[in-house]
């Protein structure tokens, strides 16, 4: 795995969670719009089987926020053992600028304009911060 590679984890992450809590929104959208019967014709199990949707979505949205929870733990420690990593280099541009890329998710051009360098000179401090970080977790990327 390059070092690259092992910090775009956590933005990897982050999107699972938040496709997870999109589908159980839809869900509980559909959950509340269940429920209408017309009681006025012949008796059926429409009203049974109408139930049994209803339990049936509510059974998957309490398992989707199981999901949802245990995600967000892996996140969180995720995310603290990569902070904890990348502010054990040496340089603190390169820690400013991992931080905000992989941690902060932000793209190279809003980087650039809050750590007051030009865009191309992000870049190539990007590729040196990467090297310093695959230099310093050799044995975590490529474990043999």
């Amino acid at each position: 795995m390059t070092a690259k590679e092992y910090l775009q984890q956590l933005q990897r992450l982050d999107v699972v969670i938040k496709q997870k809590i999109n589908e159980k929104e839809e869900l509980q959208r559909k959950a509340g719009t269940i429920g209408a019967v017309d009681y006025s014709k012949e008796k059926t199990d429409i009203a049974h089987s109408s139930e049994a949707s209803f339990e049936k979505i509510t059974d998957h949205i309490c398992d989707l926020e199981k999901e949802i929870n245990s995600e967000i733990d892996c996140f969180v420690d995720k995310k603290h053992e990569i902070i904890n990593q990348i502010q054990g280099l040496g340089s603190a541009s390169f820690i400013d600028l991992l931080f905000k890329r992989y941690v902060q998710f932000k793209k190279f051009e809003q980087i650039a304009l809050e750590m007051n360098f030009t865009y191309h000179y992000v870049l190539e401090l990007h590729g040196l911060a990467l090297r310093n970080f695959e230099t310093s977790y050799k044995n975590l990327l490529n474990p043999t």
